[in-house]
């Protein structure tokens, strides 16, 4: 489709090969090309920029990033273009930044805004490393027998020392949809969404099923809409860590136009004309707005909508 996807890059080489040599690990972190940067509470540590509306980049440190915070879970993400090594450490939720030794040179954002501010490498960066430091957190203990489990492969694995058992980061398939019907579109808001906040639907997908499957579930699970999922039309994917899904974008032909939303996933669901979407997109609409362009949604209707 040739979109330039959000939260998306292929300049990182993740190296997977390197998350089991642990003497070349520390040598990596020590030299004088390692990038590091730092994670707190799942919000990326970004440099000042000139002035608030400056787009500003992760607060890339070298080997001293390891005498700002001691202890902190290290986790190898890579190697760029360069073949320097690419590090995120995530440190303590009461790491005091105004304390430390790089005061005054950065501050934690929010994940969504910081994939705002930041370049395409960088928010790839910090969004991996979000998703992995989330694994870690709710998984500290072994799925198995319920020991405490410990980390492996930089970052890449637990293990349980006490049963033997593996465990590796998850990743959350979801069917984000966009149904069809002519020359209109599907669109729907959840209760508690800012007022005039339309999007396309989404669900999980199910054990047993295909993503195809999923997605025409979803819709008639939430909006009374049918669809044959044999219809369904694959577009591109995301990586959302949030905390760690995979958005994978789907148009369906929709076989019925009758909504009957769920109340519960949905408050309200409406069909849109593409001269609609194309207002929508453009900001001229009035009373509806579509997902920001960090969001796969917003991709997709873009799409449909010939934009």
């Amino acid at each position: 489709m040739g979109v330039d996807m959000p939260l998306a890059t292929t300049s990182l080489n993740r190296a997977a090969h390197r998350r089991k040599d642990d003497a070349w690990l520390d040598a990596a972190f020590q030299a004088d090309n390692a990038l590091i940067f730092l994670m707190r509470a799942g919000e990326p540590l970004l440099a000042k920029s000139a002035s608030p509306r400056t787009p500003s980049s992760l607060l890339w440190l070298g080997p001293e990033a390891s005498d700002i915070s001691r202890g902190a879970e290290r986790l190898f993400l890579g190697q760029d273009k360069a073949g320097a090594p690419i590090f995120a450490l995530d440190v303590p939720p009461a790491f005091e930044l105004d304390a430390s030794q790089i005061a005054g040179l950065g501050d934690f954002e929010d994940m969504r805004a910081a994939a705002s501010l930041a370049p395409a490498f960088d928010v790839n960066a910090a969004s991996t490393a979000r998703s992995i430091f989330e694994w870690h957190r709710r998984h500290g203990f072994c799925s198995n027998c319920g020991a405490p489990s410990e980390i492996r492969e930089a970052g890449w694995k637990r293990i349980c020392p006490s049963c033997e058992g593996e465990h590796f980061p998850r990743t959350d398939p979801v069917a984000i949809m966009l149904a069809v019907d002519g020359d209109k579109c599907l669109l729907g808001r959840q209760r508690g969404w800012p007022a005039g906040f339309f999007s396309c639907l989404a669900g999980f997908v199910e054990p047993g099923e295909t993503v195809e499957q999923a997605a025409a579930r979803e819709l008639e699970e939430e909006a009374g809409i049918t669809a044959d999922p044999d219809t369904a039309e694959y577009l591109f994917c995301q990586p959302w860590p949030f905390p760690s899904s995979l958005m994978i974008g789907l148009i369906l032909q929709a076989t019925s136009t009758d909504i009957t939303v769920d109340g519960e996933e949905l408050d309200v669901a409406r069909w849109f004309s593409r001269d609609e979407i194309r207002q929508i997109l453009s900001g001229d609409h009035g009373d509806v707005f579509a997902p920001p362009p960090i969001a796969v949604a917003h991709h997709i209707i873009k799409v449909w909508s010939g934009r």
